[in-house]
């Protein structure tokens, strides 16, 4: 029996001003062609919360990555007296 499951399935409702958070998967017998919408199991919860704050990590590394590239750029161009556009000029 070959399976698909697909672990993107998050419901939000409320009930009285309260918010769930309920995270499903979907799982295809493909064999049958019957889907079956089931929790994911506290281990699955925690592998996608490490997956969301490992990308958390990687955005935040980006974004200082291109800070301190574009601070050095800033520092060459004042070195040099030249504007962005004037570097783009000579360069072309």
């Amino acid at each position: 029996m070959q399976q698909i499951s697909i672990q993107v399935a998050v419901s939000f409702y409320t009930e009285s001003r309260t918010v769930r958070i309920i995270m499903e998967k979907v799982i295809v017998d493909c064999s049958t062609g019957t889907t079956e919408v089931v929790p994911l199991t506290a281990e699955e919860i925690a592998e996608l919360e490490a997956a969301a704050a490992q990308a958390e990590a990687d955005r935040l590394a980006a974004e200082q990555k291109a800070a301190e590239e574009a601070a050095k750029k800033a520092a060459l161009l004042a070195k040099l007296g030249i504007t962005e556009d004037e570097a783009k000029l000579l360069l072309s």
